[in-house]
């Protein structure tokens, strides 16, 4: 009899034991992760993505899973960001224009004529680093890293070197962008609002003249194809960010999730130097294949400079805090003193 009872016990315990270790398996196996990117098939982000999503699934026993959908097959940021809330997808890979949906202090960035240097941003950013990420945890998602598209520039099929010059033309503006919609307003410029995936169309149909985005994305996108000419200022540094959703993260086991992190940030880190070389190469390859460089003289900089401080001055809505720009201002003033603290 007590030995019938102790086999019980022993079956019961037995039992259990596997349904534990079933359900903590089943549990490493959940761990997919989907994210959208606008980015499309072939460049440097998605190898980057896949290289990334390979190291983890090596790493993790392929208990840890990311699976991307480039060239924007799931729609623009604004879907991007309807898809995260919901649940479609569980992060993705944003401008600073979608980031600052998230956070908002994020549109900071995105001040016209900020930065001059890339040594410059990549010193602001890491004084400003945990201050970011606290920001998106408080929203709601984990910064997986940073990554960037660089510096924009006005692009057209008519040249552009004044803010006259920018009055008489059809200006593409990006939806839901209070930033760009704040400056052409100060201007007196009826921008045209279409998603990335229309601004091909736009300028094959006249719709619009005038786009703006960092060379690599006129290659990729193929908007090079209906410019003419570059106006050769950098207007906006065009930072990027990894986000995922905070609640999918958490669901990574906690002996992945700085493996995760480390192997997103030294990746993108990687990719920024990529990307900062490929801007270059793209403005060869689109001089090669005809595109003109316009290059303004300072006079009409200087009124490009003045316009964009006016709509700076009163811009409204919700956008950044004035606490983080002088934050930022006084940072990227200690640094161009040589007071690298």
């Amino acid at each position: 009899m007590a030995k019938e009872k102790a086999a019980k016990v022993l079956g019961i315990s037995l039992g259990v034991f596997l349904s534990l270790a079933q359900i903590a398996l089943g549990a490493e196996k959940t761990s997919l992760v989907k994210m959208s990117t606008l980015a499309p098939e072939g460049s440097s982000w998605v190898k980057t993505f896949n290289t990334i999503s390979t190291e983890v699934m090596k790493k993790t026993g392929n208990a840890v899973q990311f699976r991307v959908y480039p060239g924007g097959i799931l729609g623009d940021e604004t879907d991007m960001l309807r898809k995260l809330k919901i649940g479609q997808i569980q992060g993705a890979a944003l401008t600073s224009g979608g980031l600052s949906a998230i956070f908002k202090d994020m549109d900071v960035l995105q001040i016209p004529f900020l930065f001059q240097t890339y040594e410059e941003v990549d010193a602001v950013l890491k004084k400003m680093d945990s201050f970011f990420r606290k920001g998106f945890e408080d929203n709601g998602y984990v910064l997986l890293g940073w990554s960037e598209a660089g510096f924009v520039y006005l692009m057209s099929t008519i040249p552009i070197a004044s803010v006259a010059d920018l009055k008489k033309a059809k200006v593409w503006i990006w939806e839901n962008s209070p930033m760009s919609k704040a400056i052409f307003d100060e201007a007196g410029v009826k921008a045209i609002p279409l998603t990335i995936p229309d601004v091909l169309v736009g300028l094959q149909t006249g719709l619009v003249d005038v786009v703006y985005i960092p060379p690599t994305g006129a290659i990729s996108l193929q908007w090079f194809t209906k410019v003419n000419y570059l106006t050769d200022v950098p207007l906006i540094y065009l930072a990027g960010g990894v986000v995922v959703k905070k609640d999918t993260f958490k669901q990574i086991p906690q002996t992945y999730q700085n493996f995760v992190l480390e192997s997103f940030q030294q990746h993108l880190n990687q990719l920024k130097i990529i990307t900062r070389n490929e801007n270059r190469d793209a403005v060869k390859v689109m001089v090669k294949n005809g595109v003109k460089i316009v290059t303004p003289s300072k006079t009409q900089i200087d009124e490009y400079k003045r316009l964009s401080d006016r709509a700076m001055s009163h811009i409204s809505g919700p956008t950044f805090s004035r606490k983080v720009l002088e934050e930022i201002t006084s940072l990227l003033e200690s640094y161009r003193k040589g007071e690298k603290k």
